[in-house]
């Protein structure tokens, strides 16, 4: 793999939709979610340690997270961390990265990806990256992961890509979708050339800073006042400075749906974003009565399609006659809400008066 090939890991997110047990201070891919000894951040760096040099991994999150990633990531140096003073969204935090490796490598191609990922088929998604990375690299194109649909889920955006025009696995896309209904994601799936949009991006610092200019040129006259600070001990003080004021917007809307040269890898690597306790639930493996139990001591009986998550693994829980409903337990804060009202539990995180348990 190329010296010129970095990734860098967006962790820097809330995962309110994962309240309780994701909270401001310890936001849920710093969290053992899925229950299997190691946290998402955690997993996602371990999967690309075959792919890059471990020193290129960057981490991008908020500056209140430091500390807690250099705990969970003992192989991180500070210096691998590009830390953003306040939450403005993808864009911001792309035009960031791509000047940070611009200063230290001008010919820098690297991927942007989630932290809070679950991928099984680790073999599969690193060989679609390798190829999406000499694929930027080459063409100074635009390449994402996206991920063959399973189902009509209207939960994730979709990308609409030139079937007929096969290079190698990788297809020209035509254009993205935003989260559709059940019945549009049900055409998607019926017509075909649609994938999910993972949010895994590979492109050179030069292509990327290219359509900045090109599409969202306010973000980079904000970061790009001064360029000299970049790479440098100067570097955190000025983005402390001028970060706030960029433009809070996403990447997709920013740059992809405006960009022409972007090309898709289509793909099943057993991948789930986890961004809601029903991904959750959906992800992990049931009982025969479709409960999903993330507690050591239980007496669950009469009780179908539940998912059920204590933080206190030695905590006994009882339950009978409960069906279709997400029980989370993290001391301070008992949750027992219906799966399938599950989109109000953001909202009640944020309408909280007491912040102490948000």
């Amino acid at each position: 793999m190329s010296q010129n090939y970095y990734v860098a890991i967006m962790a820097g997110g809330i995962g309110s939709r994962f309240w309780p047990a994701s909270r401001e201070s310890t936001p849920k891919q710093f969290l053992d979610i899925t229950d299997c000894g190691s946290s998402l951040i955690q997993q996602t760096v371990a999967r690309l340690t075959d792919l890059i040099p471990q020193e290129h991994i960057l981490i991008v999150s908020n500056s209140i997270y430091a500390d807690l990633i250099l705990e969970q990531l003992p192989m991180i140096k500070r210096s691998q961390l590009l830390l953003e003073p306040s939450r403005n969204n993808t864009a911001p935090c792309v035009a960031y990265t791509a000047l940070h490796l611009n200063a230290i490598n001008p010919d820098a191609v690297f991927a942007m990806l989630p932290a809070d990922q679950v991928i099984k088929k680790e073999d599969e998604f690193l060989k679609a990256m390798t190829k999406g990375f000499a694929r930027a690299e080459k063409d100074n194109a635009i390449v994402t992961l996206g991920i063959n649909p399973t189902r009509p889920d209207t939960g994730y955006g979709y990308i609409d890509y030139n079937a007929e025009e096969n290079d190698n696995g990788i297809f020209k896309v035509n254009s993205f979708k935003e989260k559709p209904s059940v019945e549009t994601a049900k055409k998607y799936l019926e017509k075909g050339g649609y994938v999910w949009n993972a949010g895994i991006f590979i492109w050179s610092s030069k292509t990327i800073l290219k359509a900045f200019r090109q599409s969202a040129n306010q973000i980079l006259q904000v970061l790009a006042q001064d360029t000299s600070k970049y790479g440098t001990k100067e570097e955190q003080a000025y983005i402390d400075e001028v970060y706030p004021q960029t433009q809070s917007i996403s990447v997709d809307y920013a740059i992809l749906e405006q960009a022409s040269n972007v090309f898709t890898i289509p793909v099943d690597i057993g991948w789930s974003d986890l961004g809601t306790w029903n991904s959750l639930y959906a992800f992990l493996d049931k009982d025969k009565y479709d409960n999903v139990t993330l507690a050591k001591n239980t007496a669950i009986s009469d009780s179908t399609g539940n998912l059920i998550r204590l933080g206190d693994k030695e905590k006994l829980i009882v339950i009978k006659g409960l069906h279709d409903f997400i029980v989370i337990d993290e001391g301070d804060v008992l949750l027992i809400y219906p799966r399938g009202k599950e989109q109000e539990i953001k909202q009640i995180r944020s309408s909280l008066k007491d912040k102490r348990f948000a």
